[in-house]
């Protein structure tokens, strides 16, 4: 029971990370030809296909628990590890390219925020692309000089506040980027771990019952 709950917490939470509006709205993209980078995506797909295969093999075992089968018991352990590599790949992967998937959206945003700014933009859709970084962040401009006054002289990039003061403390594009990936990324992590308890659990009490079937069916 527990290992379904756990099948479904983890097929939940990738599901909803799959289809968050501030990600979709982003990663969906095109500069031209090129999409924003969606290298994300990779974790999210391997914690939706953990979560759905876990809600299989946890009907399993408790399938074999009932009809106390050693055979039934031994096939849930060997999914259970099989799953928890998968799971210990997708934490490795998603710690080694944490940093490196915002820099990616962050390199994709700057190439569209220079082509909003040139005066043949009308030709592409860069301006597009970064008024919607600018709407779904609420953010505006890259982290450099030209970033921080754009609000001041590029009204249809950057909207205006009241002020002029409010206008310059607009927070830049880049530091939301950070706070949206890693804010992700930190969800991810904890899911992983809890489930990863979980399963340990769950490898440990599979053991148990094999063996406790084994030595009962001695006497």
């Amino acid at each position: 029971m527990r290992h379904k709950l756990a099948g479904g917490i983890i097929l939940g939470v990738a599901l909803w990370l799959r289809h968050d509006s501030q990600t979709t709205n982003i990663l969906y993209l095109h500069l031209g030809e090129k999409q924003a980078p969606n290298t994300f995506y990779v974790g999210i797909y391997i914690l939706i296909a953990v979560g759905a295969v876990m809600m299989f093999v946890g009907f399993l075992g408790c399938y074999g628990a009932i009809q106390e089968s050693q055979c039934l018991l031994g096939t849930f352990f060997t999914c259970l590890v099989i799953l928890f590599a998968c799971e210990v790949a997708a934490g490795i992967w998603g710690f080694v390219n944490k940093d490196q998937i915002a820099k990616d959206v962050k390199q994709f945003y700057d190439q569209a925020f220079q082509q909003a700014l040139m005066a043949e933009s009308d030709t592409n859709n860069g301006k597009a692309v970064v008024k919607t970084f600018h709407e779904t962040l609420d953010c505006c401009g890259p982290d450099n000089v030209i970033g921080a006054t754009a609000p001041l002289w590029r009204e249809d990039l950057c909207s205006r506040k009241d002020s002029i003061l409010k206008t310059l403390e607009n927070v830049n594009c880049h530091k939301k980027i950070d706070e949206l990936f890693s804010g992700k990324l930190y969800v991810i992590g904890i899911v992983a771990i809890v489930v990863a308890v979980i399963m340990i659990f769950e490898m440990i009490l599979s053991m148990v019952l094999c063996c406790g079937i084994r030595n009962s069916s001695v006497y």
